[in-house]
């Protein structure tokens, strides 16, 4: 099945920031620019850093699995081989994590892999990864 890729436009505090954080360490090639944002290849999907320093950053969480999830994020559902390696590259690198690499609803129908962390303008991310991706959308 082929899966369109979606768009996300989301506010930074710093172009430079975003830059060294999504292209550098999460490792998502960079499209076009201007001195106003940034497209990124995030993980075949188009996400757009935009200068917009007073909007950045997550503001509420909600009870998921006894962890307070970010209400605002975003993220990505990889394989459990390409989490397995991120979470170690970004713990490696000293990520800070809102919510440690880890599976959740373990057992469970929709059992998954996750972490939580911020970008440096406090937009909060989810990684997830499903070792049955038929459970992704799973009740």
């Amino acid at each position: 099945m082929s899966i369109p890729p979606f768009h996300l436009a989301f506010p930074v505090h710093s172009l430079a920031a975003a830059r060294e954080f999504y292209g550098e360490l999460l490792g998502c090639p960079e499209g076009r620019s201007s001195d106003a944002w940034i497209d990124f290849n995030f993980y075949g999907h188009q996400i757009v850093a935009h200068l917009a320093p007073e909007e950045a950053g997550h503001r509420s969480t909600s009870a998921v699995d006894g962890h307070a999830v970010p209400v605002r994020h975003f993220g990505v559902v990889l394989s459990i081989p390409q989490w397995e390696e991120l979470a170690a590259k970004l713990t490696a690198a000293g990520t800070r994590f809102i919510i440690e690499p880890h599976v959740r609803f373990k057992g469970e129908v929709g059992e998954q892999a996750t972490m939580f962390f911020l970008d440096p303008s406090g937009n909060a991310v989810e990684i997830k990864a499903f070792a049955d991706m038929s459970s992704l959308f799973a009740k």
